[in-house]
């Protein structure tokens, strides 16, 4: 697919996607979610990727939210000629059939996508996150934050509810309180409160933001081995909502015992006592374990 809302460029393992509609502070379309969602599809089958860095173009914006130009019929998508997508759902006789496709929202296909990603996630939050903007973000795995960035859970504000599976993730993030808080009132708030509530991890100066976020993602690249961070990236995510430690414990034995079977595991302790940079040979798209995938495979129904 070639993008024409949306840049992927890779560069000493570090894959940086941008929101680029910079006239438009980024808004999200549809063209924009599809454009990611094949984007993190090519990622997690790419092993020269070992992290992901996704940002916005220019300095105003990393995603001011749905694209707000249909007017009044925004969200009303079987009132639009342009989403022939969203359309389908109701019968003649006014029923709607809330199981059809059509009924999805596309803010959640996205974060589902970003939710199984197999490679690290970084958010580097240039400007303004808002809607879409800031749900967006939940799934991935480090939000760090220009001091010029702001949030918004503005949903209520536009008559609508929370999108993307925020109502899932953000509570887990910030703690009910304040996902209520932002959630009901729909206000605008500031990187510094994102910051002291937990949403964002690092907050820095704007010059500072891509080198902050590179400097992570090498971090990540250039010293752990990508089979262990693919199967511990969905570990921590996964096992948030396991009801007894003894899930951890199953899946924690799996996986000592699977990867100590394989190259990475002799690279890392031969490396670590010749006191040099390790060279991992397992690769994502080959030699995850064959208890991988462990979880049921969800269907929306």
């Amino acid at each position: 697919m070639a993008y024409e809302q949306i840049t992927f460029e890779v560069k000493d393992g570090i894959g940086i996607m941008t929101l680029n509609r910079p006239d438009k502070m980024n808004a999200f379309t549809g063209t924009m979610m599809s454009e990611m969602i094949d984007c993190f599809d090519r990622i997690n089958k790419d092993d020269a990727v070992r992290a992901v860095i996704v940002t916005g173009a220019g300095d105003r914006a990393f995603c001011a939210g749905a694209d707000l130009s249909a007017g009044a019929k925004t969200f009303d998508y079987e009132a639009r000629d342009d989403r022939p997508d969203r359309q389908g759902a109701t019968a003649a006789d006014g029923s709607v059939n809330w199981s059809d496709p059509s009924v999805r929202d596309g803010g959640g296909l996205l974060t589902l996508k970003i939710f199984e990603s197999l490679k690290p996630v970084i958010a580097a939050v240039n400007g303004a996150a808002v809607g879409i903007g800031v749900t967006m973000q939940l799934p991935m795995d480090i939000r760090i934050a220009s001091t010029k960035a702001r949030f918004g859970f503005v949903f209520a504000r536009r008559g609508i509810v929370p999108e993307a599976c925020s109502t899932y993730f953000l509570p887990r993030i910030v703690g009910i309180a304040t996902a209520t808080e932002w959630c009901f009132t729909g206000r605008v708030f500031d990187a510094k409160e994102a910051k002291e509530r937990g949403l964002v991890t690092h907050l820095v100066e704007p010059e500072e933001l891509m080198p902050t976020a590179l400097k992570l993602a090498h971090e990540i690249a250039d010293n752990t081995a990508p089979v262990s961070v693919a199967l511990t990236r969905q570990m921590l995510w996964k096992l948030l909502g396991a009801d007894h430690p003894m899930e951890a414990h199953k899946l924690d034995s799996r996986g000592v015992f699977a990867r100590g079977r394989q190259a990475d595991a002799k690279e890392g302790v031969v490396s670590f006592l010749e006191k040099r940079t390790p060279v991992y040979p397992n690769k994502v798209s080959e030699d995850m374990p064959s208890y991988f995938p462990w979880w049921d495979e969800r269907k929306y129904s």
